[in-house]
């Protein structure tokens, strides 16, 4: 007998709340109902196992069909069914009284807040459907049942002819839905949300021996890590995220206490040392995909990694807010991290080779991590390394103790050792033949990140270390003990130099090739660069000339005659600029012309 009620659930407030907040992911509805469909059927083998039911050979799987001539959209599982009370139930009542719980509790909450809709998940196919049908039969001998509702305040619910257990969802779609009747757009959606199923997902099925499944009902992640190959991990890389180049290497999540957590973070090639390539970590929980990059349950600097996590024990119908300061999520957030950590730790004890090899892969993202996460900065901190200027690798540990480290006799002990760096080999190469040449070291900084990293570490570190770019200053160890100020030379660059900002001053340098450099304050050029992100332009910047007495050009300086002594020292000084910086369009006119005159003087 077909029989009718209403919905206790103000229908005024129904399709408000599915279209504020669930129109921006709408196409989660068929997650929602395969991951219900994928849920009965567990629930019906763990009746099997307890000896409550019997099965028979057919495979446990959930069948979709797109039926685009009727406007209709199934989808179809096997598993324990229900009576016509448990629809009333579970249908009528805790579905749609779900969604008048939800509307109270986030009517005022931003929709980007809400994480997942799990027990909302029936409701979600009001999204895209204009009536839903249920054919439902239980594993219980009693009859079949149909249900049907427009999603409004009432509903039909009668006995049916189903063959065999399992519940049929028959979607009514919506004419301006019509994407949702286009079997690739719902392969497309399959593969998206339901990937992982642990029961085979079909789409259209045929039953001709020829169907394939779209998902992987045991994913890599899953199994245990010894019983994994290199050539798996690479497989099922390339088979997630489409990328084709191989991983450098990945870490194995795999734990059931105190909390359950299984999944494989992968250390992508980098394309571009030059910026932080944002990464995709796909959360699922029990197999069902909820969303890429939770940075509440993920650690944001781990978003720079390709991953897969499974984790049962994240609870999804809460605010972002909540997983915040849930403590059961912060121990799951802190044992990924401390994992990773580990696993370039090992890496680094165990094939430092190898380490060095995959350092220029990974080390932006081991530096984000470090100044986003105290307690991953804790756990690296002796693995960061740098190559320095003769190539070699070495961790700040090392770098203090070499013998050709910067350091000179006449540095105070008491106070940080300084450490020498450069930030582009292109255009401090004079500087860096001058440290070679002395039998100094610099570690190379030409990342992105490199500034705001240094500078992390000497706040870490205040006692012990401090950087410097190569051009910052002269060391003393570049010297020779017998310079003395020379004021001539001084007055005659003044003369032609008219940057008011550059300050110019003569030393002997125990190289005699080059006859002047430009150096910087530190500090003052790390404000600058700050500044720059501000609109302060290069130009305001102090700068210092250091002349070089023991240089040949510079000895004859004061023997020229006026003209000459001009041209010479404005020539200097737009060498010595070269060096230092990338020259400005005027800049470059003018050492052009320079050039020029130079080479017109030298062919008369």
């Amino acid at each position: 007998m077909k029989r009718e009620g209403n919905i206790k659930i103000s229908s005024e407030n129904m399709m408000p709340i599915i279209k504020k907040w669930l129109y921006s992911d709408k196409d989660i509805f068929l997650r929602e109902i395969v991951a219900n469909g994928v849920d009965a059927i567990t629930k019906y083998k763990k009746l099997v196992n307890m000896g409550e039911t019997t099965e028979n050979s057919e495979e446990y799987c959930v069948k979709i069909y797109v039926d685009k001539k009727a406007k209709t959209l199934t989808v179809e599982d096997n598993g324990l069914g229900m009576t016509a009370d448990e629809v009333e139930n579970y249908i009528t009542q805790i579905a749609f009284s779900g969604a008048s719980d939800f509307l109270k509790k986030y009517e005022n909450a931003g929709g980007e807040g809400i994480i997942g809709h799990f027990g909302l998940g029936f409701y979600s196919v009001y999204m895209v459907s204009e009536n839903v049908e249920i054919f439902t039969k239980s594993y219980k001998n009693e009859p079949a049942v149909h249900w049907e509702s427009d999603g409004n305040a009432t509903y039909s619910i009668e006995e049916c002819e189903k063959d065999g257990r399992g519940t049929k969802i028959v979607l009514h779609i919506s004419d301006d839905e019509k994407e949702f009747l286009e079997e690739n757009t719902i392969k497309s959606l399959v593969r998206k949300y339901c990937s992982f199923m642990p029961y085979n997902v079909y789409v259209n099925y045929k039953g001709d021996g020829k169907d394939e499944p779209l998902n992987s009902t045991m994913p890599l992640y899953a199994k245990n890590p010894k019983d994994c190959s290199d050539e798996e991990y690479k497989k099922f890389y390339t088979d997630t995220f489409m990328d084709y180049n191989d991983p450098i290497f990945w870490v194995h999540l795999n734990m059931d206490y105190p909390f359950r957590l299984k999944g494989i973070l992968y250390f992508p090639k980098v394309r571009n040392k030059l910026e932080l390539e944002r990464g995709k970590v796909k959360l699922y929980c029990n197999q069902v995909f909820i969303a890429d990059n939770i940075k509440e349950v993920i650690p944001e600097f781990l978003m720079l990694l390709n991953g897969v996590i499974d984790c049962p024990d994240i609870p999804l119908n809460v605010s972002r807010s909540f997983l915040q300061n849930d403590k059961q999520v912060q121990k799951i957030s802190k044992h990924i991290t401390k994992k990773v950590a580990d696993k370039l730790t090992s890496l680094f004890n165990t094939d430092r080779k190898k380490f060095e090899q995959c350092w220029e892969d990974v080390a932006n993202f081991v530096k984000f991590g470090c100044i986003k996460d105290n307690d991953f900065y804790e756990k690296v901190k002796d693995i960061i390394i740098y190559k320095d200027i003769n190539g070699k690798f070495s961790n700040f540990a090392e770098l203090l103790s070499k013998d050709d480290q910067q350091a000179t006799d006449t540095q105070d002990t008491s106070k940080p050792q300084t450490i020498y760096y450069v930030s582009d080999e292109q255009q401090q190469a004079q500087y860096i033949k001058l440290f070679k040449d002395q039998g100094l070291n610099a570690i190379l900084c030409d990342n992105f990140i490199d500034p705001h990293f240094l500078s992390y570490i000497e706040y870490k570190t205040p006692d012990k270390l401090k950087f410097m770019r190569i051009d910052a200053d002269i060391d003393s160890a570049l010297k020779s003990e017998d310079a003395v100020e020379d004021s001539v030379i001084i007055d005659i660059f003044k003369t032609v130099v008219s940057d008011d900002k550059l300050t110019v001053k003569t030393d002997k340098l125990k190289n005699t090739e080059i006859p002047a450099m430009i150096v910087m304050d530190e500090y003052m050029r790390r404000y600058s660069e700050m500044g720059q992100l501000y609109g302060m332009s290069e130009s305001d910047l102090n700068k210092t000339i250091i002349i070089n007495t023991a240089n040949p050009i510079i000895e004859q300086l004061k023997k020229l005659d006026l003209e000459k002594q001009k041209f010479t020292a404005n020539y200097v000084y737009y060498l010595a600029l070269s060096s230092f910086k990338k020259l400005s369009v005027d800049e470059q006119d003018i050492f052009q012309k320079n050039c020029i005159e130079l080479l017109n003087n030298y062919i008369k």
